[in-house]
């Protein structure tokens, strides 16, 4: 029978007809008779099973001959096409037309010579240009040697792109994409000669195919996008995240653009099916839906045309995927997989077909109706299927006749190829299956020669149908891995799981084939679980080896098993090896599905928990290395199958298993970055993505340091090829860097050092923000706790990366003026505030780094702290000049201030709780201490970068005055005499320079200081109440002064002298501070009095007015505990807080500064009133003595003078300087002066001359004023 025949008869005849074959395949039924010798039994069965396989045999001729017609033959024909509907008219020689060429030549000469010479520069000219046409490297090759064109590839790309009469623009196209290095140097060229700034991307891809047609191969379409889609990112580098995304929608676009306007193409994209095949392109993001929808509406309006000429629409009847060697591109852009569904299947015909049929059934004349639509024979298949493969199977299973078998698996191959290319998955995957259980390699011990005949088979189908099998090639690689593993037992090589544990076996002994068969018994290796295991069988689907078994294995059985592995011999490593470098040939969707199906009997193979295998994953790495040339659309989809599983495997708990796939990975790595990688791309970065993800999850040690130590292997051996590999590469690093194993920071940072010193240029030659990734590994070394030379070796590395930053390496030299100085991020007339974010990228690379450095300054290790402040203020100082205002201003909100927060934290915790030590030590952002060390060292470096900078920081004037005066809040005596020291040095380096308003700030700052810790330390003199101390105790002469350290006794009384010191400390400390703050306001003063207003200077005036009365009524309040006080400091050993000297040295201070205004600033003095405040102030003081020589404060002076005690006799010793300064001072009044306040201060005058003094200056003074003051006004 023919395949005509079968195709003109009823689906129900052919139904018939096949169930009749199976029923005579099969044979009689158990328990019927029949007439038939069983010679002539068999004879029917097999012709039977013949004619099944005739009729699936011509079912695939019939479809085969009309895909070629429809399909293949235009494939096979599409250079032709291209280059007819898109070559420039020309004569059959390729002659140019008669017209001037030569720029050079003199077209009014009229000299025959001249002429001569111009006639034969056309004719070679004509010559180049015709060879061009018919072999574009031969006719560029013979431009160049006749001196037509020049030999760079600049000179070649102009003289193609300058529409040279003649040239063929299919040729240009096909030479622009060869791969040769002077042809892929022209490309490059030739695609740089396009200026795509502020296009449109559907503009700028219409603009670049105005030249040239794009050529028929896809290899050379993929080069060409490629470079066109970095050039476009180049031009337009905020247009997309990478030029992987321009790459994508070229593609996408170009296909819209057939899709819209071939007139054979019946149902047209949609805007939203466009929208939709094109997500996720972005790195993973949308492109913006309105974006698409235009780009669309462009496509669609206005047809691209790669020719000005019109094109005849006869020689568009194919879609650009077939003319392009495009053919599942779109798919892979969409992500999309194949469909079960018929071939170009068309229900109306079918519908018509079938009405047609029915309606000629009912005459009785035959009428035959020739059906050319392929998607017919799927419904032909669907009601023979099942009986064929039962005929076959039932056939293969039974019968060991060579003849009959042959045919059944010729049937399965047929059936299997129909299938297959009608996409009727079920019936395909049936088929398969069928013929890998024949091979019966789950059971060799049972094989036969049919059984190997059935993985011929299997390799015959994987060879001549692979681009349509999917998900059927799971069933014919774990065929051939188990024909693998068969064969390595014959020869007796020692197991994958022996190999992966022992290092000294090298693979290629595992492969050897050359050992004879005999070694199974001469060697006793028949001792071998898994070979045992094979020896019993198991079914189809088991997958691990049952070495738990132990039914017994029979010397017949052993014996069979043997000669049944002489039968393998019939497939040898080369089939193997052939059948895999035959993926290279698969199309772009099939490749994908053998990978996918590849990695996961590869994942069978190696979570065997007694033998696992590793045959299927050097076969990944082989498939890999075989494919890796092909487009990157294409091995983009592959690898993302890869490397989820090279991330999956290199997780596994079997740690043998995860270095031997680390080590594959590492492998295809280094064969990878070989290839060059264009600028904007990321690819790199995805294909290093699996080490990223495993050093970040492993769990093994082992593991993370041979992560290591292949990035590194691979970096400094591929150093000049990685570009976005960068990124994947201080990714690893990091993770290194906080890893708990000493080696592997060790290790990483040796690379991470010899790539800043040696190899930084090549860190951002392709993307500047990978220096940003550089920034942060430096920054995750110097928390390394293991060794502070590495600490403080990326601290020096992150100096040098801001020297770099800021000379400009990793930029473009776009912002240097012609003179070669630097020139300011924004410009110095700029007078809008921008936001932080806002500032161009350059600028913001300066963040990572400067953040990175801040956050080191609270670590816990002395040397790293002051390392990084220095380091973070010399980058600031050296290169701040490169900083705006507007980036000034957020560095020293987000970078500078914030190394200071816990200074300010400490204020309000010391106000609410009272509780903090007297030590030097200030706690900060991550609980680490400041010592006095580093507060010196930052508070200098800020007050010389605010100074430096004050033009630009002149807003944060406050921020930097709170810091300083924060010192003064802390309660603790050291940082407050830095803070003093500080706050001297930036009112005397700025002085005239700071407004009426700044210095009010400054000295309101230094007044809130001084009064912010009174109502805290008030609180705490008030638990003085309560205290009880012993009359007599030990000594605690072990007890450290100044310090809040508790006494190991726990009885009462050592607690309250535990609470006495630690009060007495306090008040010490407090009584320093507020000495700080007169000490600081008296130089400030001193210094800068003539610049100062009145309003700053009646600031100054509270400031001494509220320390010298706070200092009284500390002094006054401390009276009723000083017995207690002194007992407590008797018994600990301790000093007394100075009371006395405290309220004398304020109120000194008070009276020095209101006298010396008074004298050298009469005018201010008399617009603020200060005489009167100075005589106000004097009398205070002489009030002050005479209550200390009464007992009762309130009692008046008596007639009878007592004598003095001796502590009364030392108080009035002390207080008498201060006395005498204050007679002095009213002493040096005016005449005018002194008779106004007289009658305020007479009667204190009388008592001092009534009162026993123990100063004799006291009685000089006393005297003088009497006789020159008050006597002059009596005499008067």
């Amino acid at each position: 029978m023919t395949a005509m025949w079968i195709h003109q008869t009823y689906l129900k005849d052919i139904c018939r007809i096949v169930n009749g074959l199976l029923k005579t395949a099969l044979g009689p039924p158990p328990g019927s008779t029949t007439t038939l010798s069983a010679i002539q039994d068999i004879t029917f069965r097999h012709e039977s099973v013949k004619c099944l396989v005739g009729i699936i045999k011509s079912m695939g001729a019939w479809m085969d001959g009309h895909l070629k017609i429809g399909h293949s033959n235009l494939h096979e024909s599409s250079e032709n096409d291209i280059s007819e509907s898109h070559s420039t008219p020309t004569s059959e020689d390729g002659t140019l037309a008669d017209c001037e060429l030569h720029p050079e030549m003199n077209s009014e000469s009229s000299d025959a010579a001249t002429f001569e010479q111009r006639r034969a520069y056309k004719i070679e000219l004509q010559k180049g240009v015709s060879l061009f046409n018919r072999k574009p490297s031969k006719g560029i090759e013979f431009l160049m040697n006749t001196k037509k064109i020049g030999n760079t590839p600049e000179e070649v790309a102009s003289f193609l792109r300058k529409n040279t009469p003649g040239l063929n623009e299919t040729m240009i196209g096909d030479y622009l994409g060869e791969r040769e290095e002077f042809a892929l140097r022209v490309m490059h060229a030739y695609v740089d000669s396009f200026n795509f700034k502020s296009m449109d991307f559907g503009e700028a891809i219409r603009f670049f195919l105005r030249g040239f047609r794009l050529p028929g191969e896809a290899q050379k379409i993929d080069r060409i996008m490629e470079k066109f889609a970095e050039r476009y990112c180049k031009c337009n580098p905020n247009s997309f995240t990478s030029a992987d995304t321009a790459y994508v929608l070229a593609y996408s676009v170009i296909m819209l653009n057939t899709d819209a306007h071939n007139d054979m193409v019946k149902v047209k994209m949609t805007k939203s099916g466009f929208i939709r095949n094109n997500r996720g392109i972005n790195d993973g993001k949308d492109l913006p839906e309105e974006y698409l929808g235009a780009l669309y509406d462009q496509i669609v309006k206005n047809e691209i045309k790669m020719n000005a000429d019109a094109v005849p629409q006869s020689k568009q009847e194919n879609s650009l995927n077939k003319l392009l060697g495009l053919d599942g591109i779109l798919n892979l852009v969409s992500w999309k997989q194949t469909e079960d569904k018929p071939l170009g299947a068309n229900g109306l015909l079918i519908r018509h077909i079938q009405e047609q049929f029915k309606a000629k059934a009912v005459k009785l004349e035959s009428v035959y109706h020739s059906v050319s639509d392929v998607s017919i024979l799927r419904f032909m298949v669907e009601v023979c299927w099942g009986p064929m493969l039962a005929a076959f199977s039932v056939t293969l299973d039974q019968s060991d006749d060579r003849l009959a078998t042959t045919h059944c698996l010729q049937g399965f191959r047929h059936a299997v190829h129909v299938t297959a290319v009608l996409g009727m998955q079920t019936q395909r995957d049936a088929f398969v299956t069928s013929v890998a259980k024949f091979t019966y390699l789950h059971c060799a011990a049972d094989m036969k020669q049919k059984n190997v005949d059935a993985m011929k088979a299997i390799l015959s189908i994987a060879i001549e149908d692979g681009n349509h099998l999917q998900e059927a090639w799971e069933h014919i690689l774990t065929c051939l891995s188990r024909i693998e593993h068969l064969q390595l037992l014959g020869v007796g090589a020692p197991t994958d799981a022996s190999f992966l544990t022992a290092s000294n076996i090298e693979t290629d002994d595992k492969m050897s084939t050359s050992v004879d068969h005999q070694y199974l018994k001469n060697k006793g290796t028949l001792q071998n679980p898994a070979v045992m295991a094979v020896v019993r069988g198991g079914s189809y689907d088991s997958t691990t080896v049952r070495v738990n078994s132990f039914r017994l294995v029979s010397p017949e059985q052993i014996n069979h098993f043997i000669a049944n592995l002489n039968l393998l011999d019939q497939i040898g490593n080369f089939e193997l090896n052939r059948f895999f470098a035959h993926s290279q040939r698969l199309n772009s969707e099939a490749i994908v599905a053998f990978v996918k199906a590849l990695c996961k009997v590869s994942m069978s193979e190696l979570q065997s928990p007694t033998d696992p295998r590793i045959f299927s994953l050097t076969k990944l790495v082989e498939i890999a290395h075989y494919n890796m040339n092909r487009i990157r659309l294409v091995w983009s989809r592959m690898w993302n199958v890869l490397s989820d599983f090279f991330v999956s495997v290199g997780l596994s708990e079997n740690l043998s298993v995860a270095s031997f796939v680390m080590d594959s990975l590492r492998q295809l790595a280094m064969k990878f970055l070989e290839r060059e990688e264009l600028a904007n791309y990321n690819f790199q970065n995805e294909f290093l993505r699996p080490f990223v993800i495993v050093m970040q999850k492993s769990n093994s040690a082992q593991i993370r340091e041979l992560i290591v130590r292949c990035i590194s292997q691979m970096v400094l051996s591929r150093v000049s090829n990685v570009k976005s590999g960068w990124k994947s590469v201080f990714m690893v690093f990091t993770a290194a860097a906080a890893d708990e194993h000493k080696n592997i920071v060790l290790l990483a940072f040796e690379t991470m050092e010899k790539i800043v010193r040696e190899y930084f240029p090549h860190i951002t030659e392709t993307e500047a923000a990978i220096f940003t990734d550089c920034v942060r590994c430096l920054i995750k070394f110097t928390n390394s706790r293991f060794n502070s030379d590495v600490s403080l070796n990326a601290i020096a590395f992150l100096r040098f990366c801001a020297f770099k930053l800021a000379e400009g390496g990793p930029f473009c030299t776009d912002k240097r003026l012609d003179d070669g100085s630097s020139v300011s991020i924004v410009k110095k007339d700029e007078s809008d505030v921008q936001s932080f974010a806002d500032l161009d990228d350059p600028v913001s690379y300066w963040g990572p780094l400067l953040t990175g450095l801040s956050k080191l300054t609270s670590d816990s290790r002395l040397a790293i702290r002051k390392s990084s402040l220095e380091v973070l203020f010399n980058i600031l100082n050296d290169h701040g000049h490169l900083f705006s205002q507007t980036f000034w201003l957020g560095v020293f909100s987000s970078v500078v201030l914030p190394i200071f927060n816990g200074v300010c934290e400490k204020r309000d915790k010391a106000v609410k709780t009272e509780q903090d030590s007297s030590t030097a030590d200030s706690p900060h952002r991550d609980g680490s201490t400041w010592d006095i060390e580093t507060f010196t060292v930052a508070s200098q470096c800020l007050v010389d970068l605010f100074i430096s900078f004050y033009d630009v920081l002149r807003p944060q004037l406050s921020d930097v005055v709170y810091i300083l005066t924060g010192y003064l809040r802390s309660s603790v005596q050291g940082p407050a005499s830095i803070g003093v020291a500080a706050m001297s040095r930036l009112t005397g380096k700025l002085g005239s320079r700071l407004s009426e308003d700044e210095w009010r700030e400054i000295f309101l700052a230094l007044k809130e200081a001084a009064t912010s810790t009174l109502p805290g330390f008030k609180k705490l003199l008030r638990t003085m109440d309560d205290i009880k101390v012993p009359h007599n105790s030990k000594s605690y002469s072990n007890t450290e002064t100044g310090s809040d350290h508790g006494l190991t006794n726990d009885d009462l009384e050592d607690d309250n002298l535990q609470t006495v010191a630690y009060v007495v400390s306090r008040m010490k400390s407090h009584i320093s501070i507020q000495q700080l703050i007169l000490q600081a306001v008296t130089d400030i003063y001193k210094i800068h009095v003539q610049i100062l207003s009145a309003a700053n200077v009646s600031i100054i005036v509270q400031i001494f007015s509220s320390i010298s009365s706070h200092a009284l009524q500390l002094n006054s309040e401390t009276r009723m505990h000083q017995k207690i006080i002194q007992k407590a400091c008797s018994i600990l050993e301790l000093s007394e807080p100075p009371l006395l000297d405290f309220e004398n040295e304020a109120y000194q201070d008070y009276l020095n500064f209101l006298q010396d205004f008074v004298e050298n600033n009469p005018s201010v003095s008399e617009e603020m009133n200060l005489e009167s405040l100075l005589v106000a102030v004097c009398e205070k003081i002489l009030q002050i003595y005479l209550n200390c020589i009464t007992d009762n404060h309130n009692a008046q002076v008596s007639d009878l003078v007592l004598p003095l005690g001796f502590a009364k006799k030392e108080e009035l010793a002390a207080r008498s300087p201060l006395l005498v300064s204050a007679l002095k001072a009213l002493s040096g009044l005016g005449r005018d002066s002194f008779r106004k306040y007289i009658s305020n201060i007479f009667h204190l005058l009388v008592d001092l001359i009534r009162s026993e003094h123990i100063s004799d200056e006291v009685q000089h003074v006393l005297r003088h004023i009497f006789q020159s003051c008050i006597g002059t006004i009596i005499m008067q």
